[in-house]
């Protein structure tokens, strides 16, 4: 990981919800899509986030667009 927001930590920005949809990008680069908060956690696993700072309420570390990890419309069937 590359960005930081200066304290070590990565930059997780999740996008607001879209569809049931929201848009993460881990350090500047697209992981995905999840349609629930446990999906950006295991994005964030998956990408190499420290198990220390994998926490979504956590705003040192998660940038959240159009609500909180609360915030999620029904998705649509996959």
């Amino acid at each position: 990981m590359n960005e930081t927001n200066g304290r070590g930590a990565p930059r997780v920005v999740v996008d607001a919800p879209l569809d049931g949809r929201r848009r993460v990008t881990i350090d500047g680069r697209d992981v995905g899509v999840a349609v629930e908060p446990d999906e950006v956690l295991r994005m964030m696993r998956r990408a190499g986030v420290p198990e220390d700072r994998i926490a979504l309420d956590d705003p040192e570390v998660v940038e959240w667009h159009g609500g909180g990890p609360d915030a999620w419309l029904d998705a649509p069937p996959r």
